[in-house]
């Protein structure tokens, strides 16, 4: 997601990124299939440092393309939840202690879910003056110890893609 943001924003003057995925859900309140809007979301990793010698382990999507989204949703009565996220370097299951991976998260940052991307998209979305956000389908539960399976991945992720066109449309 750094490189692919990095090169639309800096040599394809593209202003605005919606991010689509999946997450894995932290609290009672998500559950499988729910759609989650980013806020702001939260990494362990270097990125920014890396980047541009800042160390910055938390980021905002964007407040202006966040209200399109929340009306396209609305205009079609997709409930959808706004959380922080934790944008993870490994698939969190994969944790020998998730526990203790989750423990190290401050709590003020009130993370609800885990994906993969939205740091480097925010970052580079903040360097460069543009916009980014993030959608995700809540494909598996720390919670319920439930996932989608393959074939519930592929074919019910359809309300986050409609929802992503759509605001599309209307930006």
């Amino acid at each position: 997601m750094g490189i692919y943001s990095y090169e639309l924003y800096h040599f394809y003057d593209v202003e605005n990124i919606i991010r689509l995925g999946s997450c894995g859900g932290y609290t009672k309140d998500l559950k499988i299939f729910d759609l989650v809007l980013v806020d702001n979301t939260y990494t362990e990793s270097n990125y920014a440092l890396s980047m541009n010698n800042e160390d910055c382990h938390y980021i905002s999507s964007s407040n202006s393309l966040n209200t399109v989204i929340e009306s396209a949703a609305n205009s079609l009565s997709l409930p959808i939840t706004k959380a922080n996220s934790l944008c993870s370097e490994i698939f969190d299951r994969y944790a020998v202690d998730i526990d203790k991976m989750l423990s190290r998260i401050p709590k003020e940052y009130n993370v609800k879910c885990a994906e993969m991307e939205a740091f480097a998209l925010f970052y580079n979305a903040h360097l460069f003056g543009k916009n980014a956000s993030c959608i995700l389908s809540v494909v598996d539960s720390y919670c319920y110890s439930e996932e989608a399976t393959a074939k519930e991945r592929q074919n019910s992720l359809d309300k986050m893609l409609k929802l992503g066109l759509e605001s599309a449309i209307l930006i």
